[in-house]
C-alpha cells in the first residue's frame, strides 16, 4: 500500500510539473490578436472618413468577401493602410490573400507588397507605394522584369542567377535606398523564395514574424495547412510607431490582387538581461552586418582650412628639404676642395 501511495504521489508530482511546464511554454508563445491593427470581414468602416481603422487609396475597393487592391485591368494601383501606429515590440502579421487573373504564366503582373513603414498613404512606383521608404517591405512579385529585359536585349540570362516567379522577397530601408524595379529588387533584398501563388483553388497565406530583432517570413500556399520557411534574417532593427499597410500595382500586365484578411498578433516572449540590452529602442531601420549599395557612410568632404593647412605644411617641408640639401652639398664641396689642396 505504501508503494502504491508513493507511486500515486510521484505521478501527481509529474502531472503538476507537466502542467507548470505547459504554462511556461504557453506564456512564451502567447499570442494576442490586436484588432486595431487587423482587417477582416465584414470590413466595417474601411475607407470611411469619420470612422474605421483603415484607409483606402487609389483603385482599392471593398467587396463582400475581400478587399481588391487592383482589378485585372492595366495601369491600376491601390492600397489599404492602417490608421493606428504600431508600438508593439514583438509581433506577427498573418496575411490571407489571393492573386488571380486571365493572364498566362509570366504574362501577368505585377504583385503586391506588405508594409511596415513610417509614412502611409503615399502612392509610388514600388508596388503602388513610395520609394526610399523608412521601414520594412515584403514583396510578392509575380513578374520577372530582369529576365524579360535580358531576353529582349538578346543577352544570355545566367541560369545560376535565375529566379522562378512568383517570388517573395524582403527589404529594410533607412530612406536612402532605391528599389531597383528593373532587377526585381535583387540588389537590396534580404532574402527570398519562390512561391507559386497565382490562380490556386485553395487559400494562400503569408506570415511576417518579428521577434527579438529576427525577421522571418513563412508561407502556406499548398493547401496543406503547413507553414514553409521563406526568409529568416537576424539582426533586424525596426523602430516602433510605424504603420502597417498593403499595396499593389498593375502595368501593361495585370491581375486581381485581393486581401481577405490582415491579422496582427502581439507575441509575448521572455528576454534575458543581455537580450534586453541588445534590443534597445532604435530610431532608424537597420540590419546588422549588412552591406548594401548606399548603406556605406559617405566620406566627409575636406574643409577649405584643412586643405590650406595641408598645402602650406607640404610647401614648408619641401623648402626645408631643399635648404638642408643645399647646406649638405656646400659642405661636401668644401671638404672636397680641402682634400684636393
Amino acid at each position: 500500500m505504501a508503494a502504491v501511495g508513493r507511486w500515486r504521489a510521484g505521478m501527481a508530482l509529474l502531472a503538476l510539473l507537466a502542467l507548470g511546464f505547459g504554462r511556461v511554454r504557453a506564456e512564451q508563445t502567447e499570442e494576442h490578436l490586436k484588432r486595431e491593427h487587423s482587417l477582416s470581414k465584414p470590413y466595417q468602416g474601411v475607407g470611411s472618413a469619420s470612422s474605421g481603422l483603415w484607409d483606402l487609396l487609389g483603385n482599392a475597393m471593398v467587396m463582400t468577401q475581400f478587399i481588391r487592391l487592383t482589378p485585372d485591368v492595366q495601369s491600376k494601383q491601390g492600397a489599404v493602410w492602417n490608421r493606428v501606429p504600431c508600438y508593439l515590440r514583438d509581433w506577427e502579421m498573418q496575411v490571407h490573400f489571393k492573386i488571380h487573373g486571365q493572364g498566362k504564366k509570366n504574362l501577368n503582373g505585377d504583385g503586391f507588397a506588405i508594409w511596415y513603414t513610417k509614412d502611409r498613404m503615399q502612392p509610388g512606383p514600388v508596388f503602388g507605394s513610395k520609394d526610399n521608404f523608412l521601414g520594412l517591405g515584403v514583396f510578392v512579385d509575380t513578374y520577372p522584369n530582369e529576365e524579360k529585359q535580358q531576353e529582349a536585349q538578346k543577352r544570355r540570362y545566367s541560369p545560376g542567377n535565375q529566379r522562378v516567379f512568383p517570388y517573395i522577397s524582403a527589404m529594410v530601408n533607412n530612406g536612402s535606398l532605391t528599389y531597383d524595379h528593373d532587377r526585381d529588387g535583387r540588389p537590396t533584398e534580404l532574402g527570398g523564395c519562390t512561391a507559386m501563388v497565382r490562380n490556386l483553388p485553395h487559400d494562400t497565406f503569408l506570415v511576417i514574424r518579428y521577434v527579438k530583432r529576427r525577421l522571418t517570413v513563412l508561407i502556406d500556399i499548398d493547401g496543406k495547412h503547413e507553414w514553409r520557411d521563406c526568409i529568416d534574417v537576424p539582426g533586424v532593427h525596426l523602430p516602433r510607431g510605424y504603420y502597417f499597410g498593403t499595396s499593389s500595382v498593375t502595368g501593361d500586365l495585370s491581375d486581381n490582387h485581393d486581401i481577405i484578411s490582415l491579422k496582427l498578433y502581439q507575441l509575448t516572449v521572455e528576454r534575458t538581461p543581455e537580450e534586453e540590452k541588445r534590443d534597445r529602442e532604435v530610431f532608424l531601420p537597420v540590419v546588422d552586418n549588412l552591406k548594401l549599395p548606399g548603406m556605406e557612410a559617405p566620406l566627409e568632404p575636406m574643409s577649405g582650412l584643412a586643405l590650406f593647412l595641408i598645402v602650406f605644411f607640404s610647401l614648408v617641408a619641401l623648402v626645408f628639404a631643399i635648404v638642408i640639401g643645399i647646406i649638405v652639398y656646400n659642405k661636401w664641396q668644401e671638404q672636397s676642395r680641402k682634400h684636393f689642396y
